[in-house]
């Protein structure tokens, strides 16, 4: 199956269940800040964007659950790429894209915030290294075509139509099949690469679910 084959079938799952009488749902934007551990790169210097949607359903009066269907660019940055001065200037950097599907439980602190806390799949759009000269080439088979990691963040609602949502989510399987390939040993795999990424993004409720559980 492709990976558009993939995108759209859960897209139309996604709609569905927006449409679903028992759940809310609507559309996400905004941005990401990543990196990869293991690279040799630090900082969360990788900008890249977010969009989607998501449903949700209220399990109780304190617990709701909620996923979504989001394209979001991931990776590493190198600042220093062009700055000689530096030992950093010639380590490659990472782009990434995925098609991802997070599981989210929401826990209701207040009537304005929410914890919340899950897991993500994504299955690899595109994913390449970086040098001096831009994309290196027959780069992207280094890669597996799927990620998987936990999520934590938190969510404030701003209005009945609108929330301002951060998280924070990172891998718990290595990125590179270079990580697997060479490696013999369960300790030698968790030194592989792992994404790491900081998002900012704002959710618009498009369909208010009814209260029912």
């Amino acid at each position: 199956m492709s990976n558009k084959l993939a995108v759209l079938i859960l897209f139309l799952l996604m709609s569905f269940f927006i449409k679903a009488q028992s759940f809310g749902g609507g559309a996400i934007a905004g941005i990401s800040t990543s990196q990869v551990g293991g690279d040799n790169l630090s900082g969360f210097n990788k900008a890249g964007l977010i969009i989607g949607v998501y449903a949700n359903k209220l399990i109780s009066d304190l617990i709701s659950f909620q996923m979504e269907l989001t394209y979001i660019q991931k990776g590493s940055n190198n600042p220093k790429m062009n700055d000689a001065n530096h030992s950093t200037y010639l380590k490659e950097d990472i782009s990434m894209e995925y098609a991802e599907l997070p599981f989210i439980i929401q826990y209701h602190q207040s009537q304005k915030i929410k914890i919340e806390g899950g897991a993500y799949f994504s299955s690899l759009i595109n994913a390449y290294y970086n040098d001096l000269n831009g994309e290196i080439p027959s780069s992207s088979s280094v890669f597996i075509k799927y990620d998987v990691g936990l999520i934590i963040g938190i969510d404030y609602i701003y209005s009945e139509k609108i929330s301002l949502n951060s998280r924070i989510s990172n891998s718990i399987i290595p990125l590179g099949a270079e990580d697997y390939n060479n490696s013999n040993t369960f300790n030698s795999k968790l030194k592989g690469k792992y994404n790491s990424v900081l998002s900012f993004t704002l959710h618009y409720n498009i369909k208010k679910r009814k209260n029912t559980k």
